[in-house]
């Protein structure tokens, strides 16, 4: 384990990330001297129909371009997607995490952006001119459109698949809104869903603890969005990575 960047001085860090993301940070909250409170505000379940996916992915091989949106879509798609695809195909990869996932799967990613979101990844050069080019977008249910229009606007023809679903957890915050004073220092927040199901989660009786409390975010456009819900005291993390997490946690501490 690499030495902490600090030490967290007992900071009680409540991390809302998804069960099988938040363990990694949880425990380099603990080996930093931090205390990782691990309440899940999103739960990773695979498609609603498998069957219409997989018929769905049966074509990938005839796209120029698939972009995987996070390590959940590689892992979900995986099992779904041909068992060979075109050697000319690129594969691109949001974020470290997604590359490393892709790779431990046996896909290698040919694109993976330094910026670790959609941005990042349309600022490729490779993605300048997208003229006749097929591209197909593996996510979870929904999310934001800022990737599929800004390359069709290039040329591009752009198409989703689904091959995951963001859920909220079914299960109560009662103790968790009870115990915020003793426990809670600082939140990490990732995405503006995860934000929005965790104040659902809290109700009105955790609302004015969350707002009052620091939140860690991972994007100028997030930290926006929580101040939108009344939160005061957003700090921006570098990049949604681990390390950058923590090190925005030793900022605080």
């Amino acid at each position: 384990m690499n030495k902490p960047p600090c030490h967290l001085q007992g900071l009680g860090v409540l991390v809302t990330r998804p069960a099988e993301q938040a363990q990694r940070l949880g425990e380099a909250i603990e080996a930093a001297h931090g205390s990782p409170i691990l309440f899940p505000c999103v739960e990773i379940a695979g498609p609603a129909d498998p069957a219409a996916v997989a018929d769905q992915l049966k074509g990938a091989g005839r796209y120029d371009l698939l972009i995987f949106v996070s390590a959940n879509a590689a892992q979900y798609a995986f099992d779904l997607l041909p068992d060979t695809l075109p050697a000319s195909q690129q594969i691109a990869a949001i974020g470290a995490a997604t590359a490393q996932r892709l790779d431990a799967l046996g896909l290698e990613a040919t694109l993976v952006p330094e910026r670790f979101d959609s941005e990042g990844l349309l600022a490729r050069p490779e993605l300048a001119d997208m003229t006749g080019k097929r591209v197909l977008v593996l996510r979870g249910n929904g999310g934001r459109e800022t990737l599929a229009e800004t390359l069709r606007s290039r040329g591009a023809e752009v198409a989703y698949a689904e091959v995951y679903q963001r859920l909220i957890p079914k299960r109560s915050a009662e103790n968790l809104v009870k115990g915020w004073d003793n426990w809670v220092d600082a939140v990490v927040v990732t995405s503006a869903e995860v934000l929005d199901n965790l104040i659902t989660l809290l109700g009105d009786a955790g609302l004015a603890k969350l707002q009052r409390t620091p939140l860690v975010v991972i994007s100028a456009r997030l930290a926006a969005h929580a101040r939108a819900r009344g939160c005061r005291k957003p700090h921006l993390a570098a990049q949604a990575s681990d390390p950058a997490v923590l090190k925005a946690l030793c900022e605080l501490a």
